[in-house]
């Protein structure tokens, strides 16, 4: 019988598994059980903080790679009418 899989349609998390099982010399799946029991204790050691508190913190990380100025009216779509160009 085969073990459950975990699938993770994100480009950065594969480049960053990668990464660090060819730096570690550690299998990806024993590199994410370890990512993810880290998080898990670390939300244990601070039972304070509300799941918000998380999604929060995840979008200010999210924001920091904007570049400055960038904004999401996206005015440059639309001519003075307020029409799709």
């Amino acid at each position: 019988m085969s073990e459950p899989q975990l699938s993770v349609r994100s480009a950065k998390a594969r480049d960053l598994a990668h990464a660090l099982a060819k730096r570690t010399g550690q299998p990806i799946n024993k590199l994410v059980e370890q990512a993810l029991e880290h998080f898990e204790l670390e939300l244990r050691q601070s039972p304070s903080r509300k799941p918000e508190d998380v999604l929060w913190d995840l979008m200010a990380e999210g924001r920091r790679a904007v570049p400055a100025g960038a904004t999401s009216a996206h005015d440059d779509f639309y001519d003075e009418n307020g029409l799709p160009v």
